[in-house]
């Protein structure tokens, strides 16, 4: 398969302006994962190592997805999963949890916790790629059918009072005394 074909499977130019959060407690694996995303375009890429620091820096940096582990000091990467997704501000944000425990427990606990998927270290830069690529495409157009949406609520409020607007003055006319030739019909 051709260079470039393999590129564009693994990224689209369109998704490369969504900002990915990397939190693990190991600043190689931060690294190498920065670096991996930015030689295949997404260049909004930030890494933290103190999972304390997950939630303030989503507020800030308001990220499209996140890559988390799940074996960190402090705060293990089930606790931040429970606390990302107890603040509903966030409908849609699909969290990748990055873990060297391959434990069937491990899996469905951090997926019921709310992890979008789940990939075991070492991770494959293939595998990982894809599945950034396709989660960010999902979260690409919730993003783009939730402002579709506002825009209709938008333009349904705005009509509605427009309606409202000419009922309250069709009653009005409907209202006003009828003169006397009106109803003679002369």
């Amino acid at each position: 398969m051709c260079c470039s074909r393999w590129a564009r499977m693994f990224s689209e130019p369109s998704l490369h302006r969504m900002k990915i959060l990397v939190v693990d407690d190991d600043q190689m694996t931060v690294t190498l994962l920065e670096q991996l995303l930015q030689r295949h375009g997404y260049n909004r890429v930030l890494g933290i190592t103190d999972s304390r620091r997950t939630l303030d820096t989503c507020a800030a940096f308001d990220p499209d997805l996140i890559l988390l582990d799940l074996i960190m000091p402090e705060m293990d990467g089930f606790a931040v999963l429970e606390a990302l997704r107890s603040d509903a501000s966030e409908r849609f944000l699909p969290i990748v949890v990055l873990t060297g425990d391959i434990s069937e427990e491990a899996k469905a606990r951090a997926l019921d916790a709310g992890a979008s998927d789940f990939l075991v270290k070492p991770v494959s830069q293939t595998e990982a790629l894809l599945r950034i690529r396709n989660l960010l495409e999902a979260r690409r157009l919730n993003v783009v059918l939730r402002n579709q949406r506002a825009a209709l609520e938008d333009a349904v409020r705005e009509r509605t009072a427009e309606l409202r607007g000419t009922i309250a003055e069709l009653q009005a006319v409907n209202q006003r005394p009828h003169s006397s030739s009106a109803l003679s019909g002369v």
